[in-house]
Order: structure tokens, then C-alpha cells, then sequence
């Protein structure tokens, strides 16, 4: 088995099993987002945004890119979407199989 393989896809469901970082990523699933807008939408202080999108762009889960003088974030790629997907499929499928 491939060892950095588990150990660098364990790191990343721990940035996944963060709140602030988790719904910073579902709101770009549909959208790209500078940091203020971000802040506006989910409430939550410049300091924490701008921490959490760190973590994630060292991750590699989202990418800034200069719109002239602003910069947007994104997904990354079509991993990060299709992960995000997946996994909030499989919590809709429990929650309505738990009703």
C-alpha cells in the first residue's frame, strides 16, 4: 500500500472536517469568490477567512486568480467538486434513509 498516498489523502479529510473550511469550499462549488464577498456571505471574520482559504490553497483544494485588481478563489479542479459531491450525496442518502 502506498503510504504518502494515505498519509497526504488523510490530510486532506482533515481540512474537509473543519466547519469554516467545508462551507467555504461547498459555496465555491457553484461560484468564484474574492475574499470579501466570502466573508459577506458566510458572516465570518477577514482573519478566519483569509486563514482557512490558506490552508486550502496549500492544499491545493482552491486556486486564486487575478480578475484585474481583485483576486478570486475557485475549486481547484474537478476533484475537488466530484469529492465534495460525493460526499454530500452519501449524507443525503443516509439522512433520508433515516428518516
Amino acid at each position: 500500500m502506498d503510504q504518502k498516498l494515505i498519509i497526504e489523502t488523510e490530510k486532506i479529510f482533515k481540512l474537509l472536517g473543519n466547519k469554516q473550511r467545508l462551507t467555504i469550499l461547498v459555496l465555491l462549488r457553484a461560484h468564484e469568490y474574492t475574499v470579501s464577498e466570502i466573508i459577506d456571505i458566510l458572516d465570518m471574520e477577514q482573519s478566519a477567512v483569509s486563514h482557512q482559504l490558506k490552508l486550502l490553497r496549500e492544499a491545493q483544494l482552491v486556486q486564486p486568480k487575478r480578475e484585474g485588481r481583485k483576486v478570486v478563489y475557485a475549486l481547484s479542479d474537478s476533484h475537488v467538486l466530484t469529492l465534495l459531491k460525493n460526499a454530500m450525496d452519501h449524507v443525503e442518502h443516509r439522512l433520508e434513509n433515516d428518516i
